[in-house]
């Protein structure tokens, strides 16, 4: 279900936040400026996956008290990374943060609040709630996701509106049962089937979104779309060990 909370007082530095990041040297440093100025924010582990054009030195000469680095040597993909920065954290609750700042961190307490409340384990940030492409997003992307959501949820019993989203928020020991394996955007799919299968509350919450095209350094593409297929019938059909 897709819900809003309303803004209270939130716990000061209970959440860590995950940045899986590659070749984004125009955006790293005020994506994790902007993801500091939230006061829940307690920890940021950013993920450089081998970036290749000054990103990596931008990151190896940041100190902040809440900032950790960590390096892939080569590009790995965002599952492997995101992999990477949940090993990192030790906060009580974790989200993603995609590097390219599509999605609002001033987005953290409304995702975070239904796992303070204790009325879910998980919370996805639904950039289409109303299940309408949004202005400037590409339709190719929109009906991809449309697909995949409406697949996913025929896997799982969800009712989810965007599975794919990058925002997904946990406490932190559903973490620890989930063992992710893949190392590409099949990552979104693979925890959504598993958090599924866990048992664990998975709610939805409207949160804001700026797409950004391919000019503007957009990764993922039709490959990923057909592997995120795979993921979801390869994770929802696996037995469970």
């Amino acid at each position: 279900m897709t819900e809003a909370y309303t803004m209270t007082a939130l716990p000061e530095g209970c959440l860590a936040v995950v940045i899986p990041c590659f070749n984004e040297v125009e955006r790293i440093r005020p994506c994790i400026s902007r993801v500091l100025e939230q006061s829940v924010v307690g920890e940021v582990i950013v993920v450089d996956d081998g970036s290749t054009d000054g990103t990596s030195d931008i990151l190896r000469n940041m100190s902040h008290e809440r900032v950790t680095v960590r390096a892939h040597t080569t590009n790995r993909g965002k599952g492997a990374s995101v992999r990477t920065g949940f090993k990192s954290t030790s906060a009580p609750y974790v989200v993603i943060q995609d590097s390219d700042l599509e999605q609002d961190p001033s987005d953290y307490g409304q995702l975070i609040r239904p796992l303070i409340d204790g009325v879910a384990d998980v919370v996805y940030g639904s950039r289409f709630p109303d299940r309408r492409r949004l202005q400037g997003q590409y339709w190719s992307h929109f009906l991809a996701n449309r697909f995949l959501t409406m697949l996913s949820n025929a896997a799982t019993g969800l009712n989810l509106s965007d599975m794919e989203t990058g925002y997904k928020a946990f406490r932190r020991d559903v973490l620890t049962g989930i063992q992710i394996e893949e190392n590409r955007f099949g990552v979104e799919p693979e925890l959504t089937v598993k958090a599924s299968r866990g048992g664990w509350r998975i709610m939805e919450i409207r949160v804001s979104y700026s797409p950004r095209t391919f000019e503007d350094g957009k990764k993922i593409g039709w490959r990923d779309g057909m592997r995120s297929v795979y993921c979801i019938f390869l994770y929802s059909l696996r037995r469970r060990r």
